[in-house]
């Protein structure tokens, strides 16, 4: 990274710092929608959990808001809501859907997943995309798992892995390397 596009970078996240922070006082009515978050550990955030962030969050230790578009960086992020984007950190959780790339050393999202979810524990309900990790499982998959062990119920796609289980499948559910099931 260069000199310039990080001192570009840091100016631009400085103005979008300030901006929150000036607003910060009136603290977010439910249902408000904020360009950034930054929170220590839930509930020390600069706006409450009930706000929508469209635009980068930072959660040093633990951040909680309804729903996310955008950037989300921090040790443990979570979501009540929906979330779409980039999800970075140690643990990454959306209790609603997620869209975009999942990329936390454990993920969790309770509804619908449709993208990458990369790290050593995924788990998802219903998946459409990729799963790259240690260990991936999900309700209903369709795409492709890649990991040592890979689990699901219903499977439209393939699992490559040291241990592949698709529950649903009347012949040889668990197969070693490579296991498969196309709708």
């Amino acid at each position: 990274m260069s000199v310039r596009y990080a001192a570009a970078l840091s100016a631009v996240l400085a103005v979008l710092v300030m901006s929150s922070l000036v607003s910060a006082p009136a603290f977010a009515q439910s249902g408000e929608t904020r360009p950034i978050q930054l929170s220590l550990v839930h509930p020390v955030q600069l706006f409450p959990a009930e706000t929508s962030v469209t635009g980068i969050r930072l959660n040093l230790i633990y951040g909680v808001n309804r729903d996310l578009t955008g950037i989300d960086l921090g040790l443990a992020n979570r979501t009540t809501g929906a979330a779409a984007g980039v999800q970075w950190g140690l643990i990454g959780m959306a209790d609603g859907g997620f869209l975009g790339w999942q990329d936390n050393v454990i993920n969790l999202t309770k509804e619908r997943f449709d993208g990458l979810q990369s790290g050593l524990y995924n788990q998802t309900a219903t998946a459409y995309g990729i799963q790259w990790g240690f260990v991936n499982v999900s309700e209903s998959f369709s795409g492709l798992q890649v990991g040592f062990v890979n689990m699901t119920r219903d499977m439209n796609g393939l699992q490559i892995g040291l241990v592949n289980v698709i529950r649903s499948k009347d012949s040889l559910p668990v197969l070693p390397i490579v296991n498969w099931r196309f709708d």
